[in-house]
């Protein structure tokens, strides 16, 4: 039986594609460059490389987070400021939220029923303003953010801190919910608790990663629960 749940933030609650076009395209506009689809997809894919570098450890946080604008700039042939460009999307992601279908409506289904914690490998200032503009802080018992704690999923040290944190928390009883592979299943694999991966456009699995279980919907999530 499951009474614990922690929960991914970033395209599992919130739709973190949907407000990294809309935080980058103003970016750009601001920058003078073209938003494109393409420009927009190409930043897109950059940031998530750097931030599969961190997971593995290969890059620190502040390196993710200047890197990905040179890298940018260098692949789209042009000179900008890597600071400035830094400083305006990080004001501008953090402002305002999109939830993922469903998510509001699970979190308060859920809320009172399992101990419920938001585990999120983002940056804290950017992750507090999109938590506090969802309103979703009302649903959980606790936000653990990774810059916070000085440890990212999918390390041991992510889980055993926030284990540690709230006390009395059997890990037998606690599920891993999120739509990354090496960041969230990995990370709860690695803390010795069960792991539902979040898959809604069915992507294959070609990794070694294997989650527990596997939704499509979030509205699968409560009937799962009640069978574990």
């Amino acid at each position: 039986m499951i009474d614990t749940l922690f929960l991914d933030l970033d395209d599992t609650i919130l739709d973190f594609h949907k407000a990294e076009a809309v935080a980058i395209a103003k970016t750009f506009r601001s920058l003078d460059i073209e938003p494109s689809e393409e420009n927009i997809s190409l930043y897109s894919r950059i940031n998530d490389s750097q931030w599969k570098r961190l997971e593995k450890g290969e890059l620190t946080r502040e390196q993710v987070l200047s890197t990905r604008f040179s890298l940018l700039f260098e692949a789209l042939g042009i000179e900008r400021s890597v600071a400035m460009a830094r400083g305006l999307y990080e004001t501008l992601l953090g402002q305002g939220h999109f939830f993922i279908d469903g998510a509001e409506t699970l979190l308060r289904d859920l809320c009172g029923k399992y101990r419920i914690y938001i585990a999120s490998n983002g940056t804290a200032r950017i992750q507090k303003g999109r938590i506090e503009s969802s309103g979703i802080a009302k649903y959980v018992d606790r936000i653990f953010i990774s810059s916070e704690i000085g440890v990212n999923k999918p390390s041991k040290e992510f889980f055993d801190y926030c284990f540690d944190a709230v006390g009395g928390v059997d890990r037998e009883r606690t599920l891993m919910v999120g739509d990354s592979l090496s960041s969230d299943i990995l990370g709860g694999k690695n803390a010795g608790i069960k792991t539902c991966l979040y898959n809604p456009h069915k992507r294959e699995n070609t990794t070694q990663i294997i989650p527990d279980y596997e939704i499509h919907n979030l509205s699968e999530l409560p009937s799962l629960l009640s069978k574990i």
